[in-house]
Order: structure tokens, then C-alpha cells, then sequence
């Protein structure tokens, strides 16, 4: 899989977060539920100061590396933190180095393909916060860019 190396900011990001794990066999239902409430229940929009019309699916405080539980969030870049909704969080992808790759095509296939193969690969990887940006709301042809941190 191709990828470059880019250096990010730090981001700050208003979202939905859930505790899940990798082998928690309920994880793709609550990854799930967290998209539908984003969406459904009206926090995307009702988030301020949003960057950009992108949506990040963010993969953060690993216990145990890939093997363990992590958080994930749903949520979108903020130039600052406006009022926040109940259950609504303020979370940061912190400044560093990433490899950005693009994924292509069915949204749930294609994600799911990535992380089956990311996970063999040897990439120096920091387990401190890993994200998807969609580009486009298109589920049968999704643009989407997958940041993993490098140590």
C-alpha cells in the first residue's frame, strides 16, 4: 500500500466517543450507532466554527496497541470550541508525523480492506492517534484519507 509522510498541527475536533476494542465483537455495531447518532441526531449540524465540510472518524488512547481497547470518535475539525451539545466531546489529534494514505471505493468495504491490511505491514506506528477524513458522503464510491501516527 503507497502512502506519503506528512507533518500535522495539532487539530481540534467536536464529536461522539465510544470505548471499543478490535476484538469486541459489538465493535462494528458501536462504530456504527456512533456515525448514525452523529449524523441523525442532529450533532454535525449543530457543530460551530466547522474547518471544513469533512467528517474524521478518529482512533485514539490505545491500551494495547491494535490488540487492545481504544476510543474512537466521530466528530469534525474546529477553528475554536463554540457551544457544545450534551454528550459532545473536544478531542485532539496531536501535532506529528503521519502516513496519509487514500482509500477508494465502497465506504465500509474499503475502510475495513485498509485496517486488515495495515495491520500487516511495518510501519513504525505511535498508537497515539489515528484518523479517517471522508471527503465525500458517497458510500458506494467513498474518497477518504487515512492518517496513521509514526513514532
Amino acid at each position: 500500500m503507497n502512502y506519503e509522510l506528512v507533518d500535522l498541527n495539532e487539530k481540534t475536533v467536536i464529536g461522539l466517543t465510544a470505548q471499543t476494542s478490535n476484538s469486541d465483537e459489538n465493535m462494528p455495531y458501536i462504530i456504527g450507532k456512533l456515525w448514525q447518532d452523529f449524523f441523525q441526531n442532529g450533532i454535525f449540524s449543530s457543530i460551530e466554527n466547522k474547518v471544513g465540510p469533512t467528517t474524521l472518524g478518529i482512533y485514539s488512547d490505545y491500551e494495547n496497541k491494535e490488540k487492545g481497547s481504544y476510543q474512537v470518535t466521530v466528530g469534525c475539525e474546529v477553528s475554536s470550541v463554540g457551544t457544545l451539545q450534551n454528550d459532545v466531546i473536544v478531542k485532539h489529534i496531536p501535532k506529528g508525523r503521519y502516513a496519509k494514505f487514500t482509500v477508494q471505493g465502497h465506504m465500509q468495504q474499503a475502510i475495513a480492506a485498509f485496517w486488515q491490511e495495515l495491520w500487516t505491514m511495518d510501519l513504525d506506528r505511535a498508537f497515539t492517534c489515528d484518523f479517517e477524513e471522508y471527503l465525500n458522503n458517497d458510500i458506494e464510491n467513498a474518497l477518504v484519507h487515512i492518517y496513521i501516527a509514526l513514532k
